[in-house]
């Protein structure tokens, strides 16, 4: 189900790089990596998420991304190697099964435009994962500025 959201995330993560053709790959294994700290976090909630630069264009070849999980409260002391994040913004949402993540970015993406959503390039994509019986389910937020027939400045700001 495809839908429009205002929503904050609060994320401990680590910071990762790579070619974007590369993520399929190296965001699970980083994440794997991350999640055998994961009992150094205090008021984690347990539910794994990762954060991705937008690609901005055919020639942005490489960009970075977080691997974390959601968190309850601010943290003041976060472990080493790892950074606290906190993004809150509106977005267009859908969940869905992991195998089928593609089709789910397509179908939200046509989705937004058809319903006058325009997505913003200033702040991260979400993704957060959820275990479920037959394996596990992807929630997608990508971010938008507002609709695009009600553009103003007061509404096309963006708060990262």
């Amino acid at each position: 189900m495809n839908r429009r959201i205002n929503k904050v995330f609060q994320v401990v993560g680590m910071k990762n790089k790579g070619l974007f053709s590369n993520f399929g790959s190296e965001v699970p294994m980083n994440a794997q990596r991350f999640m055998s700290r994961i009992d150094e976090i205090k008021n984690h909630l347990g539910i794994e998420v990762s954060l991705f630069e937008p690609k901005k264009g055919e020639d942005h070849k490489e960009g970075h991304y977080y691997v974390g999980v959601l968190v309850k409260d601010k943290i003041d002391e976060v472990p080493s190697g790892m950074e606290y994040i906190e993004i809150s913004g509106e977005y267009v949402s859908t969940r869905g099964s992991m195998t089928s993540i593609s089709d789910l970015y397509t179908s939200l993406q046509k989705w937004s435009k058809e319903h006058g959503y325009h997505s913003s390039q200033e702040t991260y994509f979400i993704e957060m994962y959820h275990p479920v019986e037959e394996g596990e389910e992807v929630e997608i937020y990508i971010p938008i500025i507002s609709r695009i027939d009600n553009f103003t400045n007061k509404e096309n700001q963006i708060v990262t």
